[in-house]
C-alpha cells in the first residue's frame, strides 16, 4: 500500500522511503502522524504522487551538472505563496533536515540550496504558528490590533519559531515574525475595511510628507463619504515610492484630467470615467483613481487600456503603502531582501490577509485581465521596489 490522504493528512509506508530515508524521525512522522494536505503556508501534493518521493537528481535533464549535495535530496513538496507554488522543499533523508531549491529542469548547474527547517517535524510547528497568527486562532487568538499587538505578535512568533527551528533562524521564518504581524496594525473599519490607529501615517511618514484634503479639492463625483472623511482627516503621504499624488490641483475626475491632456476620447476610456476620481498615478502610464460613488480603488493603464482593481478601499491603499514603508525599515536593519523573492511572496500574503481584492486575479471590470499591481510591484526584484 502506498501514499494514503485521509483526513486531510498525508502519510507513506516504509516501503515508499526506502532506501532513501534512513533518519528515524521523519521516517516515523511520514509512516504515523503525516503530513497536512491543506496548508496556507506548505503543499506536499507531489507526495500523492508515484513514487512518492523523488530524487532531486531524478527531476532534471543533466544531473551531471547539479552540485553533489543537491543530487539526493527528495523533493517532498512545495512553499506556496497567494496563487502558486513558490519554491520545492527538499528533504535530506539521512539528517532530517529540510531546504528550499528551485528545480531548474534544463539548468541544473543553477540550482543550489537554502536552509527552512532542522527537520520535518519543526517545519510543520513553525508553520502550524504562522498558520495561527494569518487565522487568529490558537496562541494568537485574542490578539487584538494596534501597534503594541504587532509588536507583541512579532516577537512571540519569533520565539516560537528559535525554539523550533533554532536562533539562527531561515529567513522565511525571520521575515514571517517581522512582516506577518503586521496585518494586525489596524481594526476592521466602519465604512472603510480599517480604522488606522491615530497619526499612524505621521508617524511613519513624518506629518509634513502627509496630504490632507479640503472639501475644495474634491468634485462633486466623490459622493463616498468615509472616503471624503478619510482625505480630510487621515490623508495619504505624498510619495508612496510605488505611487505619488497630484496635489498641485483640485482632483479632477479621469475624464476632465484626459480632457486636459487631451490624448484620450471619452470613448477611449472607462465608461465610468466621469465618476473616476484621479490622486495621482502609480507608474508614468497608470492613474490611481477612487470610484466616487463606492470608494474602490483602482489603477487605470493608458497603455493597456484596462482599468484593474487596485485596492479596496481608500484605507487599505494607506495600509499597503505603511506596510511598504515599514519593510524597507526592517530590510535595513535585518537584511530581509537577500531572500527576495521569499520576501515578495512574505508582502503579498500580508496584504491579502487584510485586502484580498489588492492580490485576488479574479476579474471584476469588465476588460480585468486579472493583473494585480502589488504583487507583480513586490516581485520586481530588478526594479528593486522592495530593497531598502
Amino acid at each position: 500500500m502506498g501514499t494514503t490522504d485521509i483526513g486531510g493528512v498525508i502519510t507513506l509506508t516504509g516501503t515508499d522511503l526506502d532506501p532513501h530515508v534512513t533518519h528515524e524521525a521523519t521516517r516515523r512522522l511520514l509512516t504515523g502522524p503525516g503530513l497536512p494536505s491543506n496548508s496556507a503556508l506548505l503543499g506536499f501534493g507531489a507526495l500523492r504522487h508515484r513514487p512518492a518521493l523523488r530524487r532531486v537528481a531524478e527531476l532534471v535533464d543533466d544531473a551531471e551538472r547539479l552540485a553533489e549535495e543537491l543530487r539526493d535530496q527528495l523533493v517532498v513538496g512545495a512553499l506556496r505563496t497567494v496563487d502558486r507554488d513558490l519554491e520545492s522543499l527538499v528533504l535530506n533523508g539521512t539528517t532530517g533536515e529540510i531546504f528550499t531549491t528551485h528545480v531548474h529542469r534544463r539548468h541544473p548547474g543553477l540550482m543550489d540550496l537554502s536552509p527552512l527547517a532542522p527537520s520535518l517535524d519543526a517545519l510543520l510547528r513553525c508553520a502550524a504558528a504562522t498558520d495561527e497568527l494569518i487565522a487568529s486562532r490558537g496562541r494568537f487568538a485574542s490578539q487584538g490590533y494596534g501597534p503594541k499587538v504587532v509588536a507583541a505578535a512579532s516577537e512571540r512568533l519569533a520565539s516560537v519559531f528559535a525554539a523550533d527551528a533554532g536562533e539562527d533562524l531561515a529567513p522565511y521564518w525571520r521575515m514571517a515574525a517581522l512582516i506577518r504581524p503586521l496585518a494586525r496594525i489596524a481594526r476592521p473599519g466602519t465604512g472603510l475595511a480599517l480604522d488606522l490607529p491615530s497619526r499612524l501615517l505621521d508617524e511613519e511618514f513624518g506629518s509634513a510628507a502627509v496630504v490632507r484634503f479640503e472639501e475644495v479639492d474634491f468634485p462633486g463625483t466623490l459622493t463616498h463619504e468615509p472616503t471624503r472623511r478619510f482625505l480630510r482627516e487621515v490623508g495619504l503621504p505624498e510619495n508612496g515610492y510605488w505611487y505619488e499624488l497630484d496635489t498641485d490641483v483640485p482632483l479632477p475626475t479621469l475624464a476632465e484630467y484626459y480632457a486636459d491632456e487631451d490624448r484620450f476620447t471619452a470613448e477611449e476610456l472607462p465608461s465610468e470615467a466621469d465618476r473616476l476620481i484621479r490622486l495621482g498615478y502609480l507608474v508614468e502610464d497608470t492613474s490611481l483613481v477612487v470610484d466616487g460613488a463606492t470608494g474602490a480603488v483602482l489603477c487605470w493603464s493608458e497603455a493597456d487600456a484596462v482599468l484593474r482593481p487596485l485596492n479596496a478601499d481608500i484605507s487599505t491603499l494607506a495600509f499597503t503603502v505603511w506596510l511598504v514603508h515599514r519593510e524597507k525599515a526592517l530590510d535595513q536593519e535585518h537584511d530581509l531582501t537577500d531572500a527576495y523573492e521569499q520576501l515578495a511572496a512574505t508582502m503579498a500574503e500580508t496584504l491579502a490577509a487584510v485586502d484580498p481584492i489588492a492580490c485576488d486575479p479574479t476579474p471584476r471590470t469588465p476588460q480585468d485581465d486579472g493583473w494585480r499591481y502589488w504583487p507583480e510591484a513586490f516581485e520586481d526584484q530588478a526594479g528593486g521596489g522592495l530593497y531598502a
